[in-house]
């Protein structure tokens, strides 16, 4: 059949199963908006207040879905507005495909009317990008997009269309959407290798990162654990890939990481990283990490092994393929038994507690009643900084793709679009986004998105009147220079949430917490609760950069230090 470009788009958009789009339209884009104004029954279009937020809305779907996440915006600052957010998905190998229009063929390279390299600008932060000059060639690099996205270690990909492309027309064959294949590619001796190193050691330890998530290998890390009989740690990233309430875990590794992860992890004889990069946060030191313990290294992605850390064994694949086998090979081998080590660590755990004042509303309090009376079945959403490592800390994640963060760039403003589209792509869960009040002003225009089409977010906005990340470190770092991190003006979040078309309530004691929480879910409406803490809460533990992670610190060990 004859179809024009922008015909063809929505055509392939429907054969990769895409059922949600978040975008904005403008001139370039235009042809491509009218046809999806015919198939609105078919694809759903969210239109967000910003495309910064069409980007994290996509992301967010992704992750909380495990689709890939579509997101469109027009030529020149349309597509550019794009950028943070294609960064953000490539930094955390989040499967997203953004089409963006741009001018006519002839007018390319001219300088012309809102138009800009989009494909030269993204092309250091996507797995691939195209640009479309011939209505011949769109299909098959649509679909060469979704197949890219979405295999090996996922990430963004662009596709850029001359909008003369959206209105030729041309033949169009259906071909359906390839099956995912979950591949090793790994030596039998790199297995035998790794198979050795479990069996020799007496104190393992697992670490791991969001790949488990990402190859939906939950009940293959489970086991594999209890095969190697090994405690258990996660990266931001990894959040839910291993059940939270587990006695076999030991909470986050890293800069803000659990004292018994980070001890029990430098005490290890053999270090087993699941789909994680042994980022600079992780790693502390890097001559100083598990210096006494052999790691293995086990990834989808052969370019980061070896990276960051010198590993003494590895195996490259899809981390659920992968684990299936080496499970299989445990269990001829032989389950472990490390009661030793097992209890060290569950000594480690009992001496060293995640604490916190518990005599003033904070924040730590608040995401411990939020998970109580989610029973920890929320997906949770979070921006960048002190809230972002406490909600890390305190809700207890049991399932994957129930904890949204930006891990590798660092996002502030990232939240709020990715709890939209988690939500929109998940409407039977609670989901709850929670900021610091220094990113929510970034993209809090999006509350405007989620009243325009009510859906029922909470938005979670923990007020301390500072950047309190930067804050408590220009406090221990910095001689209490507070540069530019105060930000105690007159900005009522609560007047903004209710003149963008929300509920609000303003929470300042411990006992307003629990019925602003149940009062926003029994809603079922978009709704902010505004949460004042004081502006001096700390995050703790903490690693000083570039310190060996075993010299994590927390607030008794400030002050026997100050004293």
């Amino acid at each position: 059949m004859v179809l024009n470009g922008s015909e063809i788009v929505v055509e392939c958009l429907k054969e990769q199963g895409v059922d949600t789009v978040f975008g904005y339209p403008g001139g370039a884009i235009l042809n491509i908006y009218d046809a999806l104004y015919k198939h609105s029954d078919e694809i759903r279009h969210v239109l967000t207040s910003h495309e910064q937020g069409a980007a994290h809305a996509a992301d967010g779907y992704a992750r909380a879905t495990g689709k890939v996440g579509v997101c469109m915006a027009t030529s020149g600052p349309g597509a550019t507005n794009l950028v943070t957010g294609i960064a953000t998905a490539y930094m955390d190998s989040v499967p997203m495909v953004a089409i963006t229009a741009n001018v006519t063929l002839p007018l390319l390279g001219k300088d012309s009317f809102q138009e800009v390299d989009i494909a030269g600008v993204t092309m250091p932060i996507t797995k691939h990008g195209y640009i479309v000059k011939n209505v011949e060639n769109l299909a098959d690099t649509l679909r060469k997009a979704f197949e890219i996205a979405q295999s090996g270690r996922p990430g963004p990909v662009l596709v850029d269309i001359t909008k003369d492309v959206t209105g030729a027309s041309c033949e169009f064959a259906p071909m359906p959407q390839k099956a995912k294949e979950r591949k090793v590619s790994y030596q039998e001796s790199e297995l035998h290798q790794v198979l050795e190193y479990i069996r020799q050691a007496e104190k393992p330890f697992i670490y791991l990162g969001g790949g488990a998530v990402i190859s939906e290998a939950s009940p293959e890390v489970a086991e594999f654990a209890e095969l190697i009989d090994a405690p258990v740690c996660d990266t931001l990233m990894g959040k839910g890939a291993f059940d939270g309430t587990s006695p076999r875990y030991t909470g986050m590794i890293g800069m803000h990481g659990t004292k018994a992860s980070n001890l029990g992890v430098s005490q290890c004889d053999l270090l087993i990283a699941l789909g994680a990069r042994f980022s600079d946060r992780v790693i502390g030191n890097p001559k100083r990490f598990a210096e006494g313990a052999k790691i293995v290294h086990i990834d989808i992605d052969p370019a980061e092994i070896n990276k960051n850390i010198r590993v003494d064994a590895s195996l490259t694949g899809d981390l659920k393929a992968v684990l299936t086998e080496l499970n299989a090979a445990i269990r001829k081998q032989g389950k472990k038994d490390n009661a030793v080590w097992m209890q060290t660590v569950a000594e480690l755990k009992e001496k060293y507690p995640l604490k916190y004042d518990n005599e003033q509303l904070s924040c730590p309090y608040i995401i411990e009643e939020l998970d109580r009376i989610t029973k920890g079945q929320a997906i949770i959403s979070t921006d960048v900084g002190q809230h972002q490592m406490w909600a890390a800390q305190y809700y207890k994640y049991t399932k994957p793709r129930t904890f949204l963060s930006s891990g590798g760039l660092g996002t502030m403003g990232y939240g709020l679009g990715a709890c939209i589209g988690a939500q929109v792509g998940q409407p039977d869960k609670i989901c709850v986004n929670i900021a610091g009040d220094g990113c929510f002003r970034m993209n809090m225009n999006e509350l405007a998105t989620a009243s325009r089409y009510n859906i029922p977010i909470i938005q979670i906005v923990i007020n301390n009147h500072v950047l309190g990340m930067v804050r408590q470190w220009q406090t221990l770092f910095y001689g209490k220079r507070y540069s530019q991190t105060v930000l105690n003006d007159k900005v009522d979040f609560c007047k903004v949430a209710e003149g963008l078309g929300c509920e609000a309530i303003c929470v300042t004691t411990k006992e307003e917490v629990a019925p602003a929480i149940e009062k926003a879910i029994a809603l079922k409406a978009p709704v902010l609760i505004e949460c004042v803490i004081p502006e001096d809460d700390k995050v703790f533990p903490m690693v000083p950069a570039g310190a060996p992670i075993a010299d994590a610190f927390d607030g008794d060990d400030l002050a026997k230090q100050e004293s």
